[in-house]
């Protein structure tokens, strides 16, 4: 046993998994795992498909970048690289203007989705055909009416596949789910439906949702499209993957603990946690039914900070989804002017007090940095207060329940449980129940810690805090354990945005230095998470960091992350060829 494995099992202390796996329940269920995964492979057009220049484990094993080998081999044609790789707003003018058609569109991005599942095994289902149906449809109308059926006319949506689509088994990740055949669309799907959106893909999620990581009994791992040996992040694990790898426009994925913000960062493009309750997740497939204390949420992914604030210009103000779901609150999407740099206060945390971040996010934050004093940005060094709090407090309100729903959605078909299933079902006491009394304590304590950074904003005028997305870059396959630098901010549900920095791990530079050498750890924890990254084993990795501002101040994230990631840092993920 590794020192590290020996950690692992250390965590492992507050719950007896008593009630869980179970092999002959589980003997039942797989025939339908083998012909969900036939469905699956089946699904695929062979003509939109591509040779891999080798068996996938062996690209796996040398760390191969899908993204590069795209473009350096020309997998698409020239129009179809020309198509997939412009943004939002001028993709859907072209539409709009007839210089395109949605079908034309359509298809060079269920090419590219295909190949980037083929690389990086992002998809739980395809259905290419519905998906052309629903295209033409739109060139129907377009030509009959000479106009568009709405905003997002003929526009290549991803959805994660725990969000209900009519028809189709939605099974959030639990096998126990797999006959769970929905009966209507989630609120998110009529609402992008009626707005004009094109869907083709449902991606890939981790059992439980609650991993970092993409783990689970259905289709096995998902991976960084930069590369293949590491991990596209979780829970929202193929979402990251596929818009990475361009292969849908926007993608739509759901966070309650960093589950947009981390595949994101991993998987190479941007993603964005909103403020509770502006977005809908009625109809969504979860254990967490019911759980208010820290509420997931719902939002974007995409390859650039227009098309994030395009889908929420639309969604909010066009879809009005209060009209569908009475959580959501009726709070239209505001125009906000892009800051000027020298008008904005940025607090930076470099370190949460609780895991040492890697050299290469070490790097990023120095370069950023760097780069905002020099275009005007006033900078400020903040060291977060009540990090452990926080973190130990989010923990205890993931498993509230003791477990109770997570144990009865796994034990129904006593499924294998994965290596982060076994940690999440760990988190806080674990198996413990808590009673009304000691969970509304919790809540108290969230609130407390809500207005102690709000309290820090506003009387130092700090308009927004950056910090790193995780203590590393893409972690390797299950060997992601700390949330804390994206916990963080769900607890305390500010807003978001995980950008990209235009970095990339190089093995070189990014080394443990002799002083980091003779660090001593904080914990248990920090020695797992820092013992995992050695320099070789990550290469081209991209650096990303998070952007957060107040509360409901979700426009003016989306702003400032314009100004930080366009007009200072200059990264355009889709000149990636370049």
């Amino acid at each position: 046993m590794t020192s590290t494995d020996s950690i692992f099992k250390s965590f492992l202390t507050k719950e007896d998994f008593t009630g869980y796996e179970d092999p002959t329940k589980f003997a039942e269920y797989k025939p339908k795992l083998d012909a969900y995964r036939k469905r699956l492979a089946d699904a695929i057009p062979q003509e939109l498909a591509t040779k891999l220049p080798k068996d996938i484990k062996e690209l796996i094993a040398e760390q191969f970048n899908a993204v590069e080998y795209l473009y350096n081999e020309r997998l698409l044609s020239p129009k179809e690289f020309e198509i997939t790789d412009t943004p939002a707003a001028s993709l859907l003018a072209n539409i709009a203007l007839g210089k395109w058609t949605s079908v034309e569109v359509y298809k060079a991005f269920a090419k590219r989705a295909i190949i980037a599942h083929q690389f990086t095994n992002c998809a739980m289902e395809f259905f290419i055909d519905e998906g052309l149906k629903r295209a033409e449809e739109l060139d129907a109308y377009y030509k009959k009416n000479g106009y568009t059926v709405g905003p997002l006319h003929g526009l290549p949506i991803s959805l994660k596949e725990h969000i209900k689509y009519k028809g189709k088994i939605t099974h959030a990740g639990y096998v126990s789910l797999i006959d769970n055949v929905a009966d209507e669309h989630a609120a998110n799907v009529e609402i992008l439906l009626k707005l004009g959106a094109v869907f083709y893909i449902r991606t890939s999620q981790p059992q439980t949702l609650m991993h970092l990581d993409s783990a689970n009994n259905f289709t096995g791992l998902t991976k960084c499209p930069f590369n293949l040996l590491l991990s596209s992040g979780g829970s929202s694990s193929g979402e990251g993957a596929v818009v990475a790898f361009g292969g849908s426009v926007i993608g739509i994925g759901s966070d309650i603990g960093g589950s947009i913000r981390a595949p994101a960062a991993y998987s190479g493009c941007h993603g964005f946690r909103p403020t509770t309750r502006r977005v809908s997740l009625l109809g969504s497939v979860s254990s967490g039914a019911g759980q208010e204390s820290v509420p997931a949420v719902a939002g974007p992914f995409a390859r650039s900070i227009d098309d994030i604030e395009l889908w929420f210009k639309h969604y909010i103000n066009d879809g009005k989804p209060w009209n569908y779901d009475a959580w959501t609150l009726p709070m239209p999407w505001r125009e906000v002017e892009k800051p000027k740099a020298k008008e904005i206060t940025v607090a930076v945390i470099r370190d949460d007090g609780l895991v040492r971040v890697s050299p290469p996010i070490r790097r990023g934050i120095d370069e950023v940095v760097s780069k905002l004093k020099a275009a005007g940005v006033k900078i400020v060094e903040f060291t977060p207060p009540s990090t452990k709090l926080a973190y130990e407090t989010v923990n205890k309100m993931y498993n509230c329940d003791g477990n109770h729903m997570q144990r009865k959605l796994l034990g129904q078909s006593g499924e294998p449980l994965t290596k982060l299933t076994k940690w999440n079902l760990n988190y806080g006491d674990g198996s413990k129940q808590y009673t009304v009394a000691e969970n509304r304590e919790l809540n108290v304590i969230r609130d407390k810690l809500r207005n102690e950074y709000n309290d820090y904003m506003v009387q130092n005028n700090v308009d927004f805090i950056l910090s790193p997305a995780y203590n590393n870059v893409a972690p390797h396959s299950e060997e992601v354990f700390n949330w804390s630098y994206t916990a963080l901010f769900n607890i305390l549900d500010l807003p978001t945005l995980s950008f990209q920095t235009g970095l990339v791990q190089d093995p070189k530079v990014d080394v443990w230095t002799e002083e980091d050498k003779q660090y001593t750890y904080r914990s248990e924890l920090e020695k797992l998470e820092n013992e995992n990254y050695k320099p070789e084993e990550f290469k081209k990795a991209p650096i990303a960091l998070q952007l957060s501002g107040r509360r409901y101040f979700d426009e003016e994230v989306v702003s400032a992350g314009k100004l930080i990631v366009d007009d200072i840092l200059k990264v355009n993920l889709y000149e990636q060829s370049k």
